[in-house]
């Protein structure tokens, strides 16, 4: 189905952004459609009440949330064909990014329903804005899993991607993250976490990795509130490959507890050197 054939007598959905901190970041569009909706569909309903009311918006709230968004959307579905108009919201930031959505907005296109979009504030892009690191390429990654064998996995697979790299994380796995990360990146790399976006203990810290570790170790206070971790893009060199760049990536194939040889093939093909010459450092790194 095309863009143009919408089911004539349907309703929109709005997909509504919400501040991520501030109250005051909120448009005069988004509260517009919020006061007029038949409904607001809420990941949270106890969390989108107080935003409303500050606002002396008095609206119908359903829930829509990861456990519930398959049947929930079947149900919104057949309110909008009906003709009523509907609002999208996540607890905070553009609905869809890291929240519940997906399935609603994926099933209305499919059925002809229209889905605008009503842009706000969101972490990713709010947090790259002032992180001082390249933004014309980025690559968003989510939060990373949190078990530590499949978070080295995952970053491994990034240790050569050019572009910067976003990534949310909770406090909890902070600085476990923090550690895998400059295990397979080095520790030269450039890093900036941006914490509390938008509130009232907002801070940015950056530096290289060994840096940043340093502080939120030193300074536990701060490991609270939500994380954008944004790390520096992989820079080719002209020069051929040197020890230091493929440690990492050998360090982290051998927590998998790999054989040697293995080890020593994967990063030799990976990194175009020869196998020999990783062989050797593989055993050098072992022994340490």
């Amino acid at each position: 189905m095309s863009s143009n054939e919408l089911q004539p007598g349907s309703g929109t959905l709005y997909v509504v952004a919400t501040p991520i901190g501030n109250l005051q970041d909120i448009t005069h569009r988004a509260l517009d459609v919020l006061a007029a909706v038949d409904w607001v569909a809420a990941e949270d309903t106890r969390h989108t009440r107080p935003l409303l009311q500050n606002f002396a918006i008095n609206q119908n709230l359903i829930s829509l949330h990861e456990h519930n968004e398959s049947e929930r959307s079947e149900q919104l579905l057949q309110r909008l064909l009906a003709g009523e108009n509907g609002a999208l919201v996540s607890d905070a930031g553009t609905p869809l990014i890291n929240d519940p959505g997906y399935v609603l907005v994926k099933r209305l296109r499919q059925a002809g329903v229209a889905v605008v979009p009503v842009p706000g504030a969101s972490a990713v892009i709010t947090a790259l804005s002032a992180a001082g690191l390249p933004t014309d390429r980025f690559t968003y990654e989510g939060f990373l899993p949190a078990k530590s064998s499949k978070r080295l996995q995952q970053l491994t697979l990034l240790v050569e991607e050019p572009r910067t790299l976003v990534f949310y994380e909770s406090p909890h796995r902070l600085l476990d993250s923090l550690a895998d990360m400059a295990q397979v990146f080095g520790e030269a790399r450039q890093i900036v976490v941006a914490r509390e976006l938008s509130k009232q203990f907002e801070q940015f810290v950056s530096g290289e990795f060994h840096e940043v570790v340093e502080y939120f170790s030193a300074n536990r206070d701060k490991v609270r509130g939500e994380f954008v971790l944004m790390v520096q893009g992989f820079e080719q060199t002209s020069q051929s490959s040197q020890q230091s760049d493929y440690d990492p990536l050998i360090k982290t194939l051998m927590k998998q507890k790999l054989p040697v040889k293995q080890i020593s093939e994967i990063v030799a093909d990976y990194f175009s050197v020869k196998k020999k010459a990783v062989y050797q450092r593989v055993l050098e790194l072992k022994d340490a």
